[in-house]
C-alpha cells in the first residue's frame, strides 16, 4: 500500500509541534523564510508551490511533498500542471545524473591515461 498522506501530514505537524515546543525559534525562523518569497510579487502562489513540489521530488522529501502538493491544489493547480512540474523534476534529476556519470567517466580516464 501507498503512503496515506493525510495521516503522515498529521504526524509530521505533530512532530515539528515538539521541535517548536523545545525550541521555537527554530520553527518561528522556518515560518519566517518560507513566507520571504511571497511577499515579491513576482511569481504567483500556485507557480511557487509547483516550483515548490518539483524540488521537494528531486530533494526526495516526503514532508514537502505532502505540504506543497496540498498547497499547489489549494492555489489551483490541476493534475495536468502537476504532472508537468513533476516531469521538470525527472528532467533535472535525469541531467544531474547524466552530469555525475560525466564525472566518473572523468575519474576513470584519468586513472588509465
Amino acid at each position: 500500500m501507498m503512503i496515506d498522506w493525510k495521516a503522515y501530514k498529521q504526524e509530521l505537524g505533530k512532530m515539528v509541534g515538539e521541535i517548536g515546543t523545545v525550541s521555537p525559534d527554530i520553527v518561528t525562523g522556518y515560518k519566517a523564510l518560507s513566507k520571504a518569497g511571497d511577499n515579491t510579487g513576482h511569481l504567483d502562489r500556485k507557480t511557487r508551490e509547483l516550483i515548490a513540489l518539483a524540488v521537494a521530488v528531486t530533494r526526495q522529501c516526503d514532508g514537502s511533498i505532502t505540504i506543497h502538493l496540498d498547497e499547489a491544489v489549494k492555489a489551483g493547480a490541476k493534475k495536468e500542471e502537476i504532472v508537468e512540474a513533476l516531469g521538470v523534476a525527472i528532467n533535472v534529476n535525469a541531467g544531474a545524473t547524466l552530469v555525475y556519470a560525466s564525472r566518473a567517466m572523468d575519474a576513470l580516464l584519468s586513472k588509465t591515461s
